[in-house]
C-alpha cells in the first residue's frame, strides 16, 4: 500500500510539470556513451514515448559516435581527431552517413514505433534541414550550420510523429557533412523555439569541481558562463557544450538542461521532477 501511496504521489508532483509542457517543443539530445547497450537504449525510448504520449512534442537529435568509430575499423579505415572531432574526409563522411542516417536513425525509430510512439525518421539533408559549410579545412568535412530550414520538422510535429534526426548535413554542391549532436540539438531547438532543450551527457551535469560530482551547480545564469570560464569552472570539453546551451537560449529556447545520461529515467527525473538531475542554463542575470 505504502509503495502505492508513493508512486502516486510522484504522479501528482510530475502533474504541474506535464501541464507546462503540454503542446510544447522539447528537444533531446541523444548520443555517445548514453547510446550503449540495448536495455538502457530502450529505457530512454520509453521516456520519451510517455512524454510523446502525454501532449509534449518531442524531437529527438541523435549523433552516434561508437558506432562510426566501430563501423569504420570494421572497413579498415582509422579514426583520426584534431581538437576532440573526427577528422572527416569524403569517404568518412559516406561512412558517417551511413551509419547515422541508416543504421542507428531507423533503429531509434523502429524502438519508438514498437513502444507506441509515432515516430518519423529524417537526416539532416531531408528537406536541407541541416545546411552546413567546412567547419575548418583541418577538419575536412566537419558541418558548420549556416542554416537550419526546421519546416520539415515543425510539419512532422503537426501531422503527430515524433521526429527522430540524425546529425549529418549537406550543401548545395552535394557534399555531405559529419555534424556535432550538441551543436544541431542547439540549432534546431532555437529554429523550433522549443521550450527545453536536454543535452544527455556521461557526467551529471557542471561541477564546480570536476572530481566530485557531488558538487554539481545546479542552475546557471547565461550572464555567469564567461566568470565560470575564467574560474576554470567551465574548462575543456565541456566549453563547446556550454556554448550550445547559451547559444540555444540566445535563440529562444527557454531553458536547457546538461544531464547525466548514463542514468535511467533521467529525462523524466529532470523535467517532471522538483529536483531535476543536471544542470540547468537559463537567461538572465
Amino acid at each position: 500500500m505504502i509503495e502505492k501511496q508513493l508512486q502516486a504521489e510522484i504522479l501528482l508532483e510530475a502533474m504541474p510539470y506535464i501541464e507546462k509542457y503540454r503542446h510544447k517543443v522539447l528537444v533531446i539530445k541523444y548520443g555517445g556513451n548514453a547510446m550503449l547497450g540495448d536495455e538502457f537504449k530502450r529505457s530512454v525510448m520509453r521516456d520519451l514515448t510517455l512524454l510523446k504520449l502525454v501532449g509534449i512534442n518531442v524531437v529527438l537529435v541523435h549523433g552516434g559516435g561508437p558506432e562510426i568509430s566501430q563501423t569504420l575499423k570494421r572497413m579498415g579505415i582509422e579514426s583520426r581527431f584534431v581538437n576532440g572531432l573526427r577528422y572527416t574526409d569524403a569517404e568518412t563522411a559516406e561512412v558517417v552517413r551511413m551509419v547515422l542516417a541508416g543504421k542507428v536513425n531507423k533503429e531509434l525509430t523502429h524502438m519508438l514505433g514498437a513502444l507506441g510512439a509515432n515516430a518519423l525518421g529524417i537526416s539532416g539533408i531531408d528537406g536541407r534541414l541541416l545546411l552546413c559549410e567546412k567547419e575548418s579545412e583541418e577538419l575536412g568535412f566537419v558541418g558548420k550550420i549556416v542554416e537550419v530550414n526546421a519546416k520539415i520538422v515543425t510539419d512532422a510535429l503537426e501531422k503527430g510523429y515524433l521526429p527522430v534526426i540524425s546529425t549529418v548535413g549537406c550543401d548545395d554542391e552535394g557534399n555531405i557533412y559529419n555534424v556535432n549532436a550538441d551543436t544541431a540539438a542547439s540549432a534546431i531547438a532555437g529554429a523550433l523555439k522549443a521550450e527545453s532543450l536536454i543535452l544527455m551527457t556521461d557526467i551529471r551535469g557542471l561541477l564546480a569541481d570536476r572530481e566530485d560530482e557531488d558538487s554539481l551547480i545546479k542552475k546557471v545564469y547565461v550572464s555567469d558562463i564567461p566568470s565560470l570560464i575564467r574560474e576554470g569552472i567551465i574548462s575543456g570539453g565541456m566549453i563547446p557544450k556550454v556554448n550550445c546551451c547559451k547559444e540555444a537560449i540566445r535563440k529562444g529556447v527557454s531553458r536547457v538542461f546538461i544531464t547525466d545520461g548514463r542514468v535511467k529515467h533521467s529525462i523524466l527525473l529532470e523535467l517532471l521532477s522538483d529536483e531535476g538531475m543536471g544542470t540547468m542554463f537559463v537567461k538572465g542575470d
